[in-house]
Formats: C-alpha cells, structure tokens, sequence
C-alpha cells in the first residue's frame, strides 16, 4: 500500500477553478483501479494551500492512474492554477498501531 500525498498552494483567485476541477474529478480518481482512499484538505493556516491524500494498493497503480488520460488532463488545468510548484510524497507504512 502506498500513501501519496501531494501540496499545491493555489493563486487566490484560481482556488475555485481548482475546487471545480477537484470536485469534477474526484469519483473517476477514485474509481481507478488501485485506488483505495482519496480526500482533499485544506491547510488550517494557509488557506490557498491543499493536500490530497490518496491510497493505492501498489506502485504500478499509482502510476498507471498518473499515465492515464484523466490524470494528464485533471493535472494540466490544476497547473494553471498554481501559485508554485506542487510537491508529492509517497510513502510506505512501516508500523501499524491498533
């Protein structure tokens, strides 16, 4: 299972046009295949800035969401929208705590 989280600080004004973009795409991102988890946060002391938190069962599904078309077309209009360049994480779970 791989954890992806990925921050984008968004130009005041495109905020919205990416809130639509997100909302438009959010059910088909987590209806791929190997997708277990998706959400989106705000940051509580930065409100231009959001985090997506996403869970796939495998590297090979992430990337093959990440080479799809829904991918490169969702990722070029939330682009357009940056203030500055967006920064992804990708982890592993190393200890569970029950």
């Amino acid at each position: 299972m791989i954890t992806r989280i990925v921050r984008m600080s968004f130009i005041p004004e495109k905020k919205d046009d990416f809130l639509e973009i997100f909302h438009g795409a959010k059910n088909q991102i987590r209806a791929m295949e190997g997708c277990q988890y998706l959400s989106l946060h705000r940051d509580y002391h930065h409100i231009n800035v959001y985090y997506t938190l996403s869970e796939w069962d495998s590297q090979e599904a992430l990337d093959q969401y990440r080479h799809s078309e829904l991918f490169k077309t969702t990722w070029k209009a939330t682009k357009k929208c940056f203030h500055e360049k967006a920064q992804a994480y990708s982890l592993k779970q190393e200890v569970e705590l029950n």
